[in-house]
């Protein structure tokens, strides 16, 4: 083919192109390309399965009668059409839930033609987002949901409730609770870890839980071996649910703390040598396991804790599932009207709780239905805590250490000070060996108190950390209960 030839061909794509799809960048610099009056937008470099833009251009070149290109033309046209886009307006893209105008959030049903539930503080109702307001990316893992159904009177929750093998109705408000705050793009939320016997159903009642945002080809997974294929499949969907967990190792523990709360990832670019690719995460995660063994406490001011029980009547599984999926639009109809009721009420926030924003959507479900799913948030914290503490040989040594002051009393030592005290509380008459992992220097026994801190706070131990002019110090409070309130009758 002649250069002129070429030149022609890139010509006609560019104008096609240009004539029927939309391109913009994101904030971290990616081109995408969005067919006019279409939500959904694909990145134009992409030869991923879920299709591609130029997959995208080659079919409606044919199908419209201009030919077959070969890929010289095609790649010449992407190359100046993404040229030009850098200039355009930066506009997000959002995967499965995304802000909207005036209060509102959307739910991408996950279907091609880009119905989706707009979420608003009146009601929801099933449409197609104007491109401007929300742009939606879709991956691998991006199921396609029903439509969910309307007027369901809250039929839906106890549909859920009832497949599920939740032991408590307190569990029960807290499962709520959580799928509320999945529909809300802003708010973190809380892992839940579904526990209980073995043969509780928890993988199953997992799948359900995950399957109302995702869809049903939305499954479990077991944890990725490393950070960088556990940050792309969080980074590709919105719930990301690991299953049959044994064994939380320190790095995965950050790592499940950065998906809950959010945080970005750098990595260098393909055949580069200076560009970076940014991958930012804040997503839904949800765990199941029997045990998994000594839990951190940044980690557990996270989890939300789920028990099961053993269900007294079984069923095949294809019975129990085929039920489900004809559920599931009655039981998305009844989380969407749950949820905007809930975001209709006003609640006083929480402010003892680290996870404010979830604590105040447990106050405002409770505000709205009667519910305790605040005062059950809290107990799970509890629990959590006591985990925590039977765990962690250095912090029930430090509780010992505090059981035996007077209230309202502070000790203040240095770093080396509280480590040999400590050591010797711990080895005791007896002189029995240190355990793995017991502090060696001052340094890291201060390390450890820090995540500590909270966990010890809530057993009434406040540790600080402060400094004189000649040295740094460690200081220990158990403080005073606070004096009896007249108001109260049993004064």
């Amino acid at each position: 083919m002649s250069d002129s030839e070429k030149t022609s061909g890139r010509e006609v794509i560019t104008e096609y192109a240009q004539e029927r799809f939309r391109y913009f960048r994101t904030p971290d610099g990616t081109v995408y390309a969005q067919k006019k009056r279409h939500p959904v937008a694909r990145p134009i470099r992409s030869q991923g399965t879920a299709g591609s833009h130029r997959q995208e251009l080659m079919v409606g070149l044919f199908e419209d009668g201009y030919g077959v290109f070969n890929g010289t033309a095609m790649k010449e046209a992407l190359d100046l059409i993404e040229a030009l886009a850098l200039t355009e307006t930066v506009q997000p893209v959002q995967i499965r839930v995304a802000p909207g105008f005036d209060g509102a959030t959307w739910l991408d049903l996950g279907r091609n033609d880009g119905q989706s539930v707009r979420i608003h503080p009146t009601g929801w109702d099933i449409v197609t987002p104007d491109p401007r307001e929300v742009c939606w990316r879709r991956t691998q893992l991006t199921g396609e949901l029903p439509l969910p159904a309307k007027d369901t009177d809250g039929k839906g929750i106890d549909l859920l409730l009832r497949l599920c093998n939740f032991a408590t109705a307190e569990t029960e408000c807290m499962a709520v609770a959580w799928l509320i705050g999945c529909l809300g793009p802003s708010v973190p939320v809380p892992a839940p870890f579904l526990t209980g016997p073995q043969g509780a159903g928890k993988s199953t009642a997992a799948r359900m839980l995950m399957r109302i945002i995702e869809g049903m080809t939305g499954d479990l997974r077991r944890a990725p071996k490393d950070e960088e294929n556990l940050i792309t499949a969080v980074a590709a969907g919105w719930v990301t649910a690991l299953d049959n967990l044994s064994h939380l190792a320190p790095d995965l523990s950050d790592l499940m703390c950065c998906i809950v709360t959010g945080a970005e990832s750098i990595k260098r670019a393909l055949f580069t040598d200076g560009d970076v690719v940014r991958s930012r995460y804040r997503r839904p995660l949800l765990l199941t396991g029997i045990d998994v063994g000594v839990i951190r406490p940044d980690l557990a001011e996270r989890l939300l804790p789920l028990r099961l029980e053993r269900p007294k009547v079984r069923r095949t599984e294809a019975e129990l599932w085929a039920e489900f999926e004809e559920a599931l639009p009655v039981i998305l109809g009844s989380l969407l009207d749950l949820t905007v009721k809930v975001r209709g009420t006003q609640a006083s926030i929480p402010t003892d709780l680290r996870m404010a924003d979830f604590a105040h959507l447990c106050a405002q479900l409770d505000a709205a239905t009667g519910l305790g799913s605040l005062n059950a948030y809290r107990a799970s914290l509890d629990d959590l805590n006591d985990d925590v503490i039977e765990g962690d040989l250095l912090a029930q040594t430090v509780l010992k250490h505090a059981a035996g002051l007077e209230p309202g009393t502070e000790v203040r030592m240095t770093s080396a000070e509280w480590l040999h005290a400590l050591t010797q509380l711990y080895g005791g008459e007896e002189f029995r060996p240190l355990p793995k992992g017991w502090p060696t220097t001052g340094k890291v026994l201060s390390d450890r108190l820090k995540r500590l801190q909270p966990t010890l706070a809530a057993r009434g131990v406040l540790v600080d950390w402060g400094r004189t002019k000649t040295a740094r110090y460690i200081e220990m409070t158990r403080p005073a209960p606070p004096p009896p309130n007249p108001a109260d009758p049993m004064f």
